[in-house]
């Protein structure tokens, strides 16, 4: 069972009170999910979902900088939301904190060793910090989970585009 499962069932109500708003972001809907989700937080602002939800929502609406605050608020809460670390871990990337990016990805592998996701955002924090050879290592352990096709193929042309950059300085 993962951390977000085990939290889920440690706190029903948490998770009764951010599931309508979930099922908007299913939908695509981020902005009525984020109205869904501000009152939850202000009914209860312990409410780790709402915040994680939140992060989701405003990462997807292209709002980077509150996406990583509401991550961050979410790990108040759950200090083990692989989720959450995962999603920071994304936002730090987007917003240029590659250190940052990388030291939340690598909190997220301690927590879960062979996690796609955790892996994943190791390898791209790496990349974007031109660290190409921790890139490689995290980018390839990322294939090996088999990943959706879209993303095996992103990350197939990041890992030919570094090697074909490794084999031009050579």
């Amino acid at each position: 069972m993962s951390d977000f499962e085990r939290d889920t069932s440690e706190n029903p109500a948490h998770w009764e009170a951010v599931e309508e708003a979930t099922e908007l972001l299913n939908e695509e809907r981020y902005i009525d999910a984020l109205r869904l989700l501000k009152e939850v937080v202000q009914a209860d602002p312990k409410n780790g979902y709402a915040f994680y939800f939140s992060g989701m929502a405003l990462f997807e609406c292209g709002e980077i900088q509150p996406a990583r605050d509401a991550y961050r608020a979410c790990l108040r809460v759950y200090p083990k939301h692989l989720g959450a670390r995962i999603g920071l871990a994304h936002a730090e990337r987007q917003l240029g904190n590659t250190r940052e990016a990388i030291k939340e990805a690598l909190i997220a592998l301690e927590q879960a060793p062979h996690d796609g996701d955790a892996l994943y955002a190791a390898g791209i924090a790496y990349h974007a910090r031109g660290e190409k050879t921790s890139a490689r290592r995290y980018l390839q352990a990322f294939l090996e989970t088999r990943p959706e096709l879209e993303v095996k193929i992103e990350v197939d042309h990041i890992l030919e585009q570094m090697s074909d950059s490794a084999n031009d300085a050579s």
